[in-house]
C-alpha cells in the first residue's frame, strides 16, 4: 500500500507523513521542490504541481490513497483543478482521497462528491494552534500581540490533531463520505490565548486590538490575495470558528490537545534567546 501526500513540506503534510511512517505505510510526497524538502529518506519525494495536473503522474503511478491540500502554496488561493485532479486520481487507479480544506469549499470537493468511483473524506479544521506561531518575533521583541476582533472565540486546534486524523482516515476504512469537522475542546477569544501565553512564558504579554482596516493592510503585506483576506475578515463571525465538535474524539478515541499544551509544547519559540 502507498500513499501520497500532497502539501508534503507544509506544516500538516510533514505530520501526516511522520504519523504514516510511525503505522508502517510507504509514503510518497508531493513537492514543488523535491531537492529542498528535508523528508526522511524513506519517503519517495516526487516533483508536481497541483496547479498543473499533469504533473502528477509519475507520484500516482501505484498510489492505493491520496491527502490532498485543496489551495495552491502559502497564497492560499483555491485550487481551480479540481475536476481534472480528481479524473487523474481515479485514471491511476488511486482508491481513496482524504482532502484538507482552506476554509471553503472548492473545485476539489465539488468534484469529488460527484465521483462515484473514490472514496473520499473531507477534514475541515478550525484555526491551528501552529498559527499563534506568527506572533513569536512580536512577544520576544516587544511583549505584544496585535490582531483584530478581540471578542471573536475559535475552536483552535492542535495540528497534531489533524495530522493524527488525516494518518488514521486515509488507511482505515469506514470514513467515506464523511465531513469531519475538527476542532478543539475548548473556543477562545485572542486574549484568553495571550493570558494562556502569559502564564506559560511567566512574562508579562500586552494585547494590542488593531482596526479591521489595519489587519486587512497587514495581510495584504503578507501576500494574501483579496479573497482570502475577505475569508480571514469574516471568518471570526462564522459560527464554524467557534462551534466545538467531537470528530477528533470519535477518530482518534481521546480528546483533542488543548491550547495550553500546545503553549507549553512551543514555549522556546516564544522566548528570546539569552545574551552571550
Amino acid at each position: 500500500m502507498t500513499l501520497l501526500v500532497t502539501g508534503a513540506t507544509g506544516n500538516i503534510g510533514r505530520k501526516v507523513i511522520a504519523h504514516l511512517l510511525e503505522r508502517g505505510q510507504r509514503v510518497r510526497a508531493l513537492s514543488r521542490t523535491p531537492s529542498r524538502s528535508a523528508l526522511p529518506p524513506v519517503v519517495e519525494v516526487f516533483e508536481g504541481d497541483l496547479t498543473a495536473p499533469a504533473t502528477l503522474g509519475p507520484a500516482l503511478q501505484g498510489v492505493t490513497a491520496v491527502f490532498l491540500i485543496t489551495h495552491d502554496g502559502p497564497r492560499y488561493a483555491p485550487l481551480q483543478t479540481g475536476q481534472a485532479l480528481i479524473q487523474l486520481i481515479h485514471e491511476h487507479g488511486v482508491r481513496r482521497v482524504v482532502t484538507l480544506w482552506r476554509g471553503e469549499r472548492g473545485t476539489i470537493e465539488a468534484a469529488l462528491e460527484s465521483s462515484s468511483q473514490l472514496e473520499w473524506t473531507q477534514l475541515e479544521p478550525s484555526d491551528f494552534m501552529s498559527n499563534m506561531l506568527h506572533w513569536a518575533e512580536s512577544i520576544r521583541s516587544h511583549h505584544r500581540v496585535q490582531e483584530p476582533y478581540p471578542h471573536s472565540r475559535c475552536a483552535l486546534i492542535h495540528e497534531q490533531d489533524v495530522a493524527e486524523v488525516a494518518a488514521r482516515v486515509l488507511v482505515e476504512d469506514g470514513h467515506h463520505g464523511r465531513v469531519y469537522r475538527l476542532t478543539g475542546s475548548e473556543a477562545l477569544t485572542i486574549p484568553q490565548r495571550v493570558h494562556i501565553l502569559k502564564e506559560t512564558l511567566g512574562r508579562d504579554i500586552a494585547y494590542v486590538e488593531l482596526s479591521d482596516a489595519q489587519a486587512r493592510e497587514r495581510w495584504r503585506d503578507m501576500g494574501f490575495g483579496p479573497d482570502f483576506i475577505e475569508l480571514l475578515a469574516t471568518w471570526h463571525d462564522n459560527p464554524l470558528a467557534y462551534t466545538l465538535t467531537n470528530a477528533v474524539e470519535k477518530v482518534l478515541g481521546r480528546p483533542p490537545l488543548r491550547f495550553d499544551t500546545w503553549a507549553q509544547e512551543h514555549v522556546a519559540a516564544f522566548r528570546a534567546p539569552a545574551a552571550l
